[in-house]
């Protein structure tokens, strides 16, 4: 391995080994997975105002469509990805994964009817299921104990730089050529990535760093053995829902951002191409950046800082994103987002850090991918379904600012994020005084 392992016992506040060259080579492939991934995804939320101009689907098939719909593959073969990683080589299954979420991002550029752009969808989600967990437990092989929340904040940055490249290039490229070249040119570029992954990263041990030099690789855990762990233990229970609620704005959020400042702001896609690129970028980008910095910080004094910055971060963004939906113009209305964007993702790297260093070696794929399988099912699964469901049901009565009603009906949504995460904070502070003392 590329970094020295940590001696059994010693302090995650003192231990600070050095990290390989090899570790930054595989982390920065991954993020670059990372990115596709994002952007394959968020291409239909990017690109929806001339797909349903061509296609003529409502606001509600297209919550469904990058709701629902992916969220229903994604979570649910995350788990028997999950497993399948903890037992073969997960850099394979990365690869395999970004193949066939990039064929199926073709496939979206060359759908013809709802029908077909959704199952386009679906099989996009079925293949991004395979790429993060397996990504998160390979990081945290390479990485030590005290370097793991850095390490998956920069690879967390793949989200915002994908959305920012996807919102850029994608509305270029729509606004250039067409809405179905934007998809079929990232696609093609998906593909390229999934056949060099396997020349670039090696698969590292399992449980390497965490074990004193020479012992033997952990036992591979029971599948339901996993799963009952995960949910008998309420602080990853906890972690689990509270980020789930919380991706009820972003992904509520986010599927509609485009489709709203271009309807009822007045924003072009060249206008969307510059500046609200520049938003996701900055923002997005620096507030995953930031948590994973101040993870480090300060759970080497209390692991309730696990719990603690993501709420007050949402306490933070509250009244910005109501601000941004109120807004007239769409500069004002930018210039308000730019908080909430950088304030809305602490929670990412919080949970799955914490999730990382709270279970064994052997159990970081399946236990990532139940972390998957819970928040984005609820975030997913319900935030751009509800908001697009929610915009359907006020246009009757308010034909020019349906989507601004609907984007209003979030905020009582961070009200329960930001208690959810008070009470994770509260049973991490009793685990610690149990034990102790801080770990």
């Amino acid at each position: 391995m590329s970094a020295t392992p940590v001696e059994p016992g010693a302090p995650a506040s003192t231990a600070r080994p050095s990290v390989g060259r090899s570790a930054w080579i595989a982390l920065g492939m991954l993020w670059f997975i990372y990115v596709l991934n994002f952007l394959d995804r968020q291409l239909l939320s990017i690109l929806a105002k001339p797909i349903q101009d061509a296609l003529d689907i409502t606001d509600g098939q297209l919550g469904l469509l990058g709701g629902l719909y992916f969220a229903f593959f994604y979570c649910f073969i995350a788990i028997p990805v999950g497993w399948l990683a903890d037992r073969t080589n997960r850099v394979a299954v990365v690869s395999i994964a970004c193949g066939i979420w990039s064929a199926a991002t073709i496939a979206c550029g060359l759908s013809r009817n709802f029908g077909q752009l959704a199952v386009s969808r679906m099989t996009v989600g079925f293949g991004e299921a395979g790429g993060v967990p397996p990504s998160y437990a390979i990081v945290t092989d390479y990485f030590p104990p005290g370097r793991r929340g850095m390490a998956l904040g920069i690879y967390n940055l793949g989200p915002p730089v994908g959305a920012a490249l996807g919102i850029a290039f994608g509305a270029s490229i729509a606004a250039a050529f067409s809405w179905r070249d934007a998809f079929v040119a990232i696609g093609v570029v998906g593909l390229i990535v999934a056949v060099v992954t396997p020349l670039v990263v090696r698969e590292p041990r399992r449980g390497g760093l965490d074990q004193a030099v020479g012992a033997p690789p952990p036992e591979r855990a029971p599948f339901w053995g996993t799963v009952r762990m995960f949910f008998s233990r309420p602080t990853l229970v906890l972690a689990a829902f509270g980020s789930g609620v919380t991706q009820i704005i972003t992904y509520g959020l986010g599927n509609f951002a485009v489709l709203f400042l271009m309807r009822e702001k007045g924003m072009t896609l060249n206008d969307v191409a510059l500046w609200y690129a520049l938003v996701v970028a900055i923002g997005m980008g620096g507030g995953i950046f930031a948590s994973g910095w101040l993870i480090d910080r300060f759970t080497r004094r209390s692991k309730q800082a696990y719990a603690l910055l993501p709420a007050m971060s949402l306490a933070l963004a509250l009244p910005f994103y109501i601000a941004f939906v109120w807004a007239p113009t769409w500069p004002l209305a930018l210039a308000l987002l730019s908080a909430p964007t950088f304030l809305n993702y602490f929670y990412l790297s919080s949970s799955v850090a914490l999730v990382q260093e709270e279970v064994r070696p052997n159990q970081r794929v399946m236990s990532g991918a139940l972390l998957l399988l819970v928040m984005n099912f609820i975030g997913m699964g319900v935030g751009p379904t509800f908001v697009g469901a929610a915009s359907d049901f006020f246009r009757a009565a308010h034909p020019d600012n349906s989507l601004q009603i609907a984007l209003y009906t979030l905020a009582p949504v961070y009200v329960a994020a930001i208690g959810l995460f008070l009470w994770l904070a509260r049973l991490l502070g009793r685990d610690t005084a149990r034990a102790g003392g801080p770990k």
